[in-house]
């Protein structure tokens, strides 16, 4: 029997309900917490849904973020992998990438809560930099969570935080990375929940965020809907997103998950190996399984005692543990399929866009790339749309050291030889 797809959860829970247990989702919450999300429900399915918030956010989207972003056809990329590349460019919204949608629309709710101050969790420091932006802008005060390793390899998005009036809490506990920005942002939420309001930065956590984040970041599928007809009336053969937590992806797919004749792939983090701690690949390996961690019901890179295991990637963004509960659940139905790209297969990626296309995508995005080219190794006249979540100025100090002249000259003229 054919698996239903979930394009929502369903009380709070993506997938059917295995041996009396949900799959996905949930709220896996300390109890104070629970008036806070409750809260957050009623506001999800009161405000959130209403004709003045959604007037005042695609005012926003359009005035303040500058949307639609725009739909570029690759054409000397396409002319030398023999596939028609096209690239969701999210790297002209303001601040840089697709985070801004999830955390303006949020800090916009916020407000309508009445809510005065608000807190974040960030990892490659894109969705603090939003958060930061989307407050100033709607006059909220900010704080943000960020691993002290983050804060160091992503350091212009620190310093942009603290230039839109943000204050940026420094986490050096754990492995000093994302997951350990969210505990201490979900700590800090159960102290002054009643004034506080969590900008969560990913399509995870207790519900109702997966939907939330889900909602917010569909504009761009929403956008490609249109964007398409320009270029060709039938659907695309191939969409291509990095996955960390989820939120480009599903805000990348959600609109065509009904299509099922478009093949869906989420490329996670290989990093530099196939251990514990070398990657933060969640899906068809072994060191993943099912698990509860940070509210949410998902998979998990854990230890047999469901502590979450140490994860590597060059991209701060993609260095996490779990993936969203609804990709989760999506890839067990077999609409959504996974890969994975390497440290350096990323930057091989990068460079080669850059030179050929004018662009230069953030490493988080450079992942995805790295399927495309994989991709039409084996396959010709095809129509593959790619999402560009970010641009690459934030992580300047890391290609311009990992990213030498000689290394991706090299793989330049070597893919460009293969390629014929």
């Amino acid at each position: 029997m054919k698996k239903k797809i979930f394009t929502e959860s369903k009380n709070g829970y993506f997938g059917e309900e295995k041996g009396g247990n949900h799959a996905f989702g949930g709220q896996y919450i300390p109890e104070i917490l629970l008036p806070a999300l409750k809260e957050l429900e009623r506001a999800y399915r009161g405000v959130f849904m209403s004709k003045p918030y959604k007037k005042e956010l695609k005012s926003l989207f359009k005035h303040f973020v500058g949307r639609p972003t725009p739909l570029i056809y690759a054409g000397n990329a396409s002319k030398i992998l023999k596939n028609d590349i096209y690239l969701k460019f999210e790297g002209l919204a303001n601040t840089g990438a697709h985070k801004i949608n999830n955390a303006l629309g949020q800090v916009l709710l916020a407000k309508h809560m009445k809510k005065k101050r608000v807190i974040a969790e960030t990892g490659a420091g894109q969705h603090g930099l939003a958060t930061a932006a989307a407050c100033a802008r709607l006059g909220l005060d900010c704080e943000i969570f960020m691993g002290e390793i983050d804060m160091a390899r992503q350091r212009p998005n620190v310093f942009n935080m603290e230039l839109f009036g943000a204050k940026v809490h420094s986490v050096s506990s754990g492995s000093k990375t994302l997951k350990d920005a969210v505990n201490e942002a979900l700590r800090e939420w159960s102290k002054r929940s009643e004034d506080s309001f969590y900008v969560l930065g990913s399509a995870l956590g207790p519900y109702p965020y997966p939907d939330i984040v889900r909602d917010l970041q569909s504009v761009i599928s929403k956008e490609l809907k249109k964007q398409t007809k320009a270029y060709f009336s039938s659907l695309p053969d191939i969409m291509v997103a990095c996955v960390g937590g989820g939120s480009n992806a599903m805000g990348f797919f959600t609109h065509y998950l009904k299509e099922e004749r478009v093949r869906l792939i989420g490329v996670e983090a290989g990093g530099v190996g196939n251990g514990i701690g070398e990657n933060a690949i969640r899906i068809n390996t072994a060191n993943a399984s099912e698990g509860i961690a940070q509210g949410y019901k998902s998979l998990f890179l854990q230890d047999e005692d469901g502590q979450l295991s140490q994860t590597h990637s060059i991209s701060a963004g993609l260095d996490y543990a779990g993936i969203g509960p609804q990709l989760a659940h999506l890839y067990e139905v077999g609409r959504v399929e996974f890969q994975s790209a390497t440290d350096k297969q990323a930057l091989e990626a990068l460079a080669f866009f850059a030179r050929c296309e004018g662009i230069i995508p953030a490493l988080e995005s450079s992942h995805a790339l790295a399927a495309v080219i994989h991709l039409c190794k084996d396959i010709k006249g095809k129509k593959i749309i790619a999402n560009i979540s970010g641009r690459g100025d934030k992580d300047i100090f890391i290609t311009a050291k990992a990213l030498t002249p000689e290394h991706w000259k090299s793989f330049l003229s070597e893919e460009l030889a293969r390629m014929g």
